[in-house]
């Protein structure tokens, strides 16, 4: 159960953020939200890592947790080239499901397989998760062209939830604090190469630092999900942040929810019930 409420946060902060960081976004460039974001994430975590004495991890450790950070953006990056150049509709989810296919996968061989009902309840999930990125188009149809990019994106997420996790395995804070140093580091390097400043307009800096914090509690989230039950339902569970971005817009930008939507947030209470069994 405990591992069931923290994938449950790490969801509903993960959408927060994305909610937020869309919110900042629309009024500069999402590398310059994104950089200071980072900055909200390494300064608190590194300071609970100093304040509560947790011994540094083996210097693998801290690397793996820097790598992660690159598989992450790297992802994000592939997703956003996906989204300018494809369909929203198809290349959301198709991301979303196969950044959660793969720990499942690994789950699966790993861990053995799961009861009858979590089965169900990832079936469940990954259904919702495609309801609830629909926006309302009734164009259904797919190419390779529209799947090759979201799957890259979905391939690189799915290896950040594996390496995270093994990054913290030792160690809790000092890992997330260096995957956020990384992230600093290449933003910086690449405001650097392109001559753009790396900071966003100080109207939106509360934006973005409270991107930055809930986005690094997502991850802390997820951490504690895939520590204290099955790294596959961790992923599982995660996977569903659009819902929290969905309701969030919903509730205040007052933006509609289309019935495919609202049917994706019912199925996911239904797959949260089944896991629970």
């Amino acid at each position: 159960m405990l591992s069931i409420f923290y994938g449950i946060l790490s969801a509903a902060t993960w959408g927060a953020a994305d909610f937020i960081g869309g919110l900042a976004s629309k009024r500069t460039s999402p590398y310059r939200v994104l950089f200071l974001a980072e900055i909200a994430g390494l300064i608190p975590f590194t300071a609970l890592a100093l304040l509560l004495r947790e011994p540094i991890p083996p210097a693998s450790d801290m690397l793996i947790g820097a790598g992660s950070s690159l598989i992450g953006l790297t992802g994000l990056l592939v997703l956003y080239r996906a989204l300018a150049v494809g369909q929203m509709t198809i290349a959301a989810p198709v991301s979303a499901l196969f950044a959660a296919l793969i720990p499942v996968i690994f789950g699966f061989f790993s861990l053995g397989v799961p009861s009858i009902p979590t089965l169900l309840g990832f079936v469940l999930a990954f259904t919702a998760v495609w309801f609830i990125s629909q926006t309302g188009s009734t164009d259904w149809r797919v190419s390779f062209a529209d799947l090759r990019l979201p799957l890259f994106s979905g391939l690189f997420f799915g290896l950040y939830f594996l390496v995270i996790h093994r990054a913290t395995l030792n160690a809790f804070f000092w890992p997330l604090a260096a995957a956020r140093f990384a992230g600093l580091v290449i933003f910086g390097l690449y405001a650097l190469i392109t001559r753009q400043p790396a900071m966003p307009p100080r109207d939106i800096w509360g934006l973005s630092l409270i991107n930055g914090v809930i986005d690094i509690g997502g991850n802390a989230f997820y951490v504690l999900a895939a520590q204290t039950g099955r790294i596959d339902v961790a992923a599982v569970l995660g996977s569903l942040y659009p819902a929290s971005t969905v309701l969030l817009a919903w509730i205040i930008l007052k933006e509609r929810l289309t019935w495919l939507q609202i049917f994706g947030v019912l199925l996911a209470f239904v797959a949260i019930v089944l896991f629970t069994l």
